[in-house]
């Protein structure tokens, strides 16, 4: 009779199953069965539910909404040649389950909100003779199709796959099968052709399913596009693929140490500006584009987020202290992993097409809900094509449009070219195929895919070859400590199977700004040096390190002091100075309005070696590369959905309809158990087991539970799901699902008890 009345008579298998497939519709529960059927018929809530279908479970779902009512399966079947039985009842079953469709006793129903969602012409098909207010019969008009000109089977031709209608003028003007003069009149005349306003004619939906042959749609979509592959040799992607994977966590951290050392600003609208990444590309000897993916993926991550001070920077956060710790095929799935999860799409990165705007890296609007799901689902089709295959990105573009017609179009298709390139870059794929270790990291194998990573990145040295170039050179990938340290007293020059370094008179100042000594930094490249130290490496160190605080800057306004006179009159003369407005206040003291910051660099910049110091006088000495976010989290994910319930919790769910059914029918509130029960008070731990054990045996407990307001109750419950210090169960005084914080529960025991 009706959708409320066919939920009534299903099994609580059926309709957890609902409840699991439907997600949206559990959250909040309703409180009886009447109340679900209600929700479900929503607008938003069966656009949501449509929109999960694929190619074949639309097409079978719009063949019940274009014939007549009630649908049966024979019908269903007729419309839909080149499928077997099987599978259009299974998809039939499945609709029957999301509620999307209702009966069967005679037949099957679509919901009034589905039939809205296709529109006014589901399957390119017009409204029906009735609809029409039409009374002649079909045989009719299909009599007439035999005497149509040619000119008129060719306007028919053009109607019979949509659109189903056409703009003419004066459209309901008298005509008869004697005054017309052209094929619309010709139809018009016959009844072939129904002017629905003054300038629409339509083709009935009856007359449109005979010269489709009784088709609904000209290809039935049953089965999802096959995967194009090519072989190739697995040991070669793994191996290139290896390359990739250690080069992005190098890289990420090569990222985050540069910004440690000199933060961008967060922008006003968010995000990080486009010079930044340019530099950052530059330094990385990358491409734009690849730079923004290294900052994306080392924010979804939890590795980078904003300072949160009034001058907003990006910084490393405290993760990545954690994170260098690690081996580098554990620090590569933390990133990986990050990426494959995060509802951010790096692709958007860039200019903006038509009215929008420049989209920044680090910006809030790259997040797309559908971004981690999709991700996903071309992983895994990597994963069942044959072994070492490179897969056709086409294919992979055409199984997701079946997999999702109504969601995403063109970013949709975007998004699956954007992860095979991503995938790529970041060393989950090579030469088009996926690698094992990548396959292990899509199947949620975390251990697998650290282990076969780990065999084939090469272990880490902690010794360079120093050249009398000013270079050293990392034959490997250098130990975190060693890495760092030559990172302080070096910059990066070119990176690729061997990592060469250089050395400055910027950098070895840099080193000494942070407190190191001349002495130990020849001690530094003497023990970590697998060649001696050469003789210029020597005379750079020492010859910065003997200017290196002779000018001393402090905050007066801020000063600068020497020891010696003549080098102050030097400064004062210094025209590229004269920015500065400098003033002696002593033989060996200038002031100036300048910050110390920007004193400390314009000095740097006229070839001077200041050092910065305290208000006692003392040396000021900061690690440049130190700097820090407080704790933070990973951004979160957003979801277009609600989590998907586990079958324990729906099932709880199900019988708290059940009771908001029995309630109903009774026409009172349902009450639980009564009168003072005594539990005995546990420990944390003992109430967990006995909550667990409850779980394994799906038994009932009475629990003590305090209130937020300090109110001690008694309850009895099944317990559903443990997690996060919550638990789930279904409160049998309230008859429905409740959340429990563990913390506030006083006791528990078996109900026996």
């Amino acid at each position: 009779r009706s959708l409320a009345d066919d939920l009534r008579h299903r099994d609580d298998d059926s309709l957890a199953l609902l409840l699991i497939r439907r997600p949206d519709l559990s959250h909040p529960l309703p409180s009886d069965l009447g109340q679900l059927a209600a929700r479900s018929v929503t607008q938003a809530a069966t656009s949501r539910a449509v929109d999960r279908l694929n190619a074949f479970q639309l097409q079978v779902l719009e063949v019940v909404v274009v014939v007549q009512e009630p649908a049966t399966r024979q019908s269903i079947k007729q419309h839909l040649p080149e499928t077997t039985p099987a599978d259009v009842e299974a998809v039939l079953d499945d609709l029957h389950v999301r509620a999307l469709i209702w009966g069967p006793e005679d037949g099957y129903r679509a919901t009034a909100m589905v039939k809205e969602v296709f529109g006014k012409f589901p399957a390119g098909l017009g409204p029906r003779l009735a609809d029409l207010d039409m009374s002649v019969e079909l045989g009719e008009l299909i009599a007439q199709l035999d005497k149509a000109p040619q000119d008129v089977v060719e306007v028919l031709d053009r109607l019979t796959w949509g659109p189903p209608h056409g703009r003419i003028t004066d459209a309901t003007r008298p005509v008869t099968t004697t005054t017309a003069s052209t094929p619309i009149e010709w139809l018009l005349a016959r009844g072939l052709l129904v002017a629905t306003d003054k300038t629409t004619v339509v083709l009935p939906r009856e007359l449109g399913l005979h010269l489709r042959g009784g088709r609904v749609h000209k290809h039935t979509l049953a089965e999802i596009p096959s995967l194009t592959c090519t072989p190739t040799e697995q040991v070669a992607v793994d191996r290139a693929a290896a390359g990739s994977a250690f080069d992005l966590v190098r890289r990420v951290e090569d990222v985050l140490e540069a910004w440690s050392v000199a933060p961008p600003p967060v922008l006003r609208t968010g995000g990080v500006g486009v010079r930044e990444v340019r530099t950052l590309a530059t330094r990385l000897d990358v491409d734009e584009s690849k730079a923004a993916l290294l900052v994306e993926i080392a924010y979804t991550a939890g590795l980078l987020a904003t300072s949160g001070d009034v001058d907003d920077l990006w910084l490393p956060t405290p993760n990545y202290d954690i994170w260098r710790t690690k081996s580098t095929a554990e620090r590569w799935v933390e990133l990986a992993s990050a990426w494959l999860e995060t509802t951010r799409v790096p692709g958007l990165i860039g200019p903006g097409e038509g009215k929008e705007g420049r989209v920044n890296a680090l910006a809030t609007e790259l997040d797309r809900v559908v971004a981690p799901d999709i991700r996903t689902a071309v992983l895994h089709d990597l994963a069942m094509a044959e072994p070492a295959s490179v897969v056709d990105v086409d294919r992979l573009v055409a199984r997701q449009e079946w997999r999702r017609p109504r969601r995403g179009g063109r970013l949709r298709d975007e998004l699956v070219r954007w992860t095979v390139a991503e995938a790529a870059a970041i060393g989950a794929t090579a030469l088009g195929a996926l690698s094992t270790h990548g396959q292990a990291l899509v199947l949620d194998d975390v251990r697998r895919s650290i282990e076969a990573l780990g065999t084939l990145i090469p272990s880490p040295v902690d010794h360079v070859l120093l050249q009398a170039d000013l270079t050293a050179v990392a034959p490997g990938p250098l130990e975190g400590d060693v890495a760092r340290e030559l990172g302080l007293l070096a910059d990066i020059e070119s990176s690729g199977g061997a990592t060469v370094y250089r050395f400055t008179d910027a950098s070895i100042r840099r080193a000494l700004d942070a407190g190191r000594s001349a002495i130990d930094i020849h001690a530094f490249l003497q023990q970590h040096s697998k060649t001696p130290t050469p003789q210029p490496l020597t005379y750079l160190v020492d010859d910065v390190a003997r200017r290196h605080g002779r000018v001393r800057v402090g905050s007066a306004s801020s000063y600068i002091r020497s020891d010696d006179p003549a080098l102050l009159d030097e400064i004062l003369v210094d025209r590229r100075l004269g920015g500065l407005r400098v003033r002696r206040l002593a033989p060996t003291v200038i002031a100036s309005d300048a910050s110390p910051e920007v004193l400390l660099e314009r000095l740097r910049q006229s070839g001077l070696a200041p050092a910065a110091e305290s208000n006692d006088g003392a040396l000021l000495l900061r690690r440049p590369d130190s700097r820090r976010t407080g704790p933070r989290q990973r951004p979160p994910r957003l979801r277009a959905d609600p989590p998907v319930p586990g079958e324990p919790v729906a099932k709880a769910a199900v019988r708290a309809l059940r009771a908001g059914e029995r309630g109903q029918s009774r026409g009172e509130a349902t009450t639980g158990p009564s009168g003072p029960v005594l539990v005995p008070k546990r420990a944390v731990s003992e109430t967990l087991e006995v909550l667990r054990r409850a779980m394994e045996d799906k038994a009932s407990v009475w629990i003590g539970y305090v209130g937020t307001d300090g109110t001690a109750s008694e309850r009895v419950i099944d317990p559903v799901e443990l997690r996060g210090g919550w638990l789930t169960a279904f409160d049998h005084r309230q008859e429905q699902v409740s959340t429990f914080a563990v913390h506030r529960i006083t006791g528990v025991a078996p109900l026996d008890d």
